[in-house]
């Protein structure tokens, strides 16, 4: 995990501590430790470590059932909501974009890449203007121009999505190619073009096979 600030957001102690606290914050939701590690991209440990600080401040509550620790945020806290108005603004569009797809077919991958996503991976620069999502797949375009105007409302930047067939996506350009090689967050699925099993590697081998 990045121990420094984030740099949307450097308020905040660490680039994971955010990214937790976005995921509680602004689901909603009630998670197990193990879920929230997974969510948040974070080691099992870190993650313990970090819910036992947010607990003692009162952002958070947990309880157990059985032998599973279950967190929430803390609806009684004073910093809660303040905190989830930052969240959404910084660490929040991955969440909240995620959620906003989550009901739409036809999504095989998506991610937020640019300038933003620079930020959130920790590169340097201004701070961005607007969010940029490729979705890779069919989907219906509506639904995810509506789902974007829905998120941007909630994030107070604009949010240009760009949709695209993944043979399309695996061409040759100057532009996807800056894509590729650039910092990139994961919206739905991995990265396409990470790992032996990514559907971009897999489309290139049943082309060339």
């Amino acid at each position: 995990m990045r121990t420094e600030a984030p740099l949307l957001a450097p308020i905040f102690r660490s680039d994971g501590q955010a990214r937790l606290l976005a995921t509680l914050l602004l689901a909603g939701e009630e998670l197990s430790l193990t879920d929230l590690a997974e969510r948040s991209d974070l080691a099992y440990t870190t993650t313990h470590r970090e819910v036992a600080r947010l607990v003692d401040a009162g952002i958070l509550v947990q309880r157990e059932i059985g032998r599973t620790r279950l967190v929430r945020a803390n609806a009684d806290s004073p910093l809660v909501g303040p905190l989830r108005d930052i969240l959404t603004v910084s660490a929040g569009p991955a969440v909240l974009l995620a959620a906003s797809f989550a009901d739409i077919p036809g999504i095989d991958n998506a991610f937020i890449y640019g300038s933003f996503a620079a930020r959130m991976r920790g590169v340097d620069g201004p701070a961005p203007n607007d969010i940029d999502v490729m979705v890779i797949g069919s989907p219906d375009v509506d639904a995810i121009y509506d789902a974007c105007t829905s998120v941007e409302v909630e994030v107070h930047r604009p949010v240009n999505p760009t949709i695209l067939r993944l043979d399309e996506f695996g061409q040759d350009s100057g532009f996807l190619n800056s894509v590729r090689a650039s910092p990139a967050v994961p919206v739905v699925g991995e990265l396409p073009w990470h790992g032996s099993g990514s559907l971009l590697q897999s489309r290139r081998r049943s082309t060339f096979s």
